[in-house]
């Protein structure tokens, strides 16, 4: 797990997304659950496997397709490649903004595709719907996963979902009393933690003062996060503007975080489940939860590129990877929840699903998963604009100074 360094840093150029939707849907599909008031390029899924074209090309998040190479105890390449005969070229990538601009080179067949860049990929034309049918393995998928607003358009599924997880509460007992509960202890201007808050670096941050807001200030009326009007989007500025001269240090690299965490330079933040873990592994008294307010946090999915020339390789490494066997082994290897149920079976850790929180579709109803600001409002509002990501980019710079 040291090995690995989850760069998951703001991307940049979501102007692009924003040019790809054309003009919003009708109120209707805006409102309608998997619909995001853009209409995607009309583009069919795969009708029926042919016979393997030879290779797949994978692009992915570091961790999500490991063959060996880095650990030889950590692979589940080298037997799918065995079984279909379709030869798994990997490229990894460190940010949802590279992988995106990977993407649209039309070199790589498959791509795992956090929420604040999926619907990038779906408008742009760049990945097709996935015929769930040839996935064998989708239908042992969490439901409370299938036809979101990060993997679907108007309940057209355009993945399968991978793996997911919270952005949490974190902090170190011995410095922090009482034990929080609320995300006031990192938003509050009076908090007694000034100068010892880590916070994420990235755009996307600002969901995370806007779940806040949703329920310290209900009169904004703010009702999903990523769905920003110009009032709502100003106060969500406003706060991260506050809390700036509170921040010790903003991470985009968890291992960076656990450091700080274990020297006392920050004693509460937020924090992936990994982290935690890793820090409290060595030595370092820390805890975590998800606070009364909910958290933002991410659902990956795997998606097919349009351009591709290995669909039915494609469609294999679909089925693989949310395979029981796979899916265990990529959850534990890069700290998240599976998708498969029948994964937590196979996890070495049999106390792994427990701690990721595998099955509890409560747990997981308190997330507000990433996903890709635009300007037709995701909460289905049409008498109003949204904030795209373009602005919450500006505004991010303009936060951190």
């Amino acid at each position: 797990m040291k090995n690995r360094k989850l760069a998951l840093a703001g991307l940049l150029g979501a102007g692009l997304l924003v040019a790809a939707c054309g003009t919003s849907g009708s109120s209707s599909n805006a409102a309608a659950p998997g619909g995001q008031g853009f209409t995607p390029p009309k583009l069919d899924a795969l009708a029926q496997l042919g016979r393997p074209e030879g290779q797949v090309n994978v692009l992915a998040w570091p961790g999500y397709a490991e063959n060996g190479s880095n650990d030889p105890a950590v692979d589940w390449v080298t037997g799918f490649e065995k079984e279909t005969g379709c030869k798994v070229n990997v490229k990894a990538f460190g940010t949802s903004d590279e992988a995106v601009s990977l993407m649209k080179t039309g070199q790589y067949d498959v791509i795992s595709a956090s929420g604040d860049a999926s619907l990038r990929l779906i408008a742009s034309g760049d990945v097709e719907p996935v015929n769930t049918g040839l996935v064998p393995n989708y239908a042992d998928v969490f439901d409370f996963l299938k036809n979101r607003p990060w993997n679907s358009v108007n309940n057209v599924a355009y993945g399968v979902p991978h793996g997911w997880g919270a952005n949490l509460l974190t902090w170190r007992t011995d410095k922090v009393t009482p034990p929080p509960t609320s995300w006031s202890v990192m938003f509050d201007p009076n908090s007694p933690y000034k100068g010892k808050i880590s916070a994420y670096d990235s755009p996307i941050y600002l969901a995370d003062a806007a779940l806040y807001l949703q329920n310290k200030k209900p009169e904004l009326g703010i009702k999903n996060p990523y769905a920003l009007d110009d009032k709502q989007f100003q106060a969500a500025v406003d706060l991260l503007k506050q809390q700036r001269p509170m921040v010790g240090e903003y991470w985009s690299d968890y291992l960076k975080e656990s450091q700080a965490l274990k020297s006392g330079d920050a004693v509460v933040g937020t924090a992936w489940q990994v982290t935690v873990n890793l820090t409290k592994s060595e030595g370092a008294p820390v805890e975590s939860v998800l606070p009364s307010e909910g958290a933002t946090g991410w659902s990956d999915t795997w998606m097919v590129s349009a351009k591709s020339p290995h669909k039915t390789c494609s469609y294999k490494w679909l089925n693989h990877i949310v395979s029981p066997k796979a899916n265990a082994q990529v959850a534990e290897y890069f700290g998240e929840s599976p998708s498969n149920p029948k994964a937590c079976a196979e996890t070495k850790d049999k106390t792994h699903c427990g701690t990721y929180h595998a099955g509890d579709a409560a747990y997981a109803s308190k997330i507000q998963y990433w996903t890709t600001p635009i300007t037709q409002c995701l909460d289905g509002r049409t008498d109003v604009k949204c904030k795209d990501y373009g602005e919450w980019t500006r505004a991010w710079t303009e936060i951190k100074g």
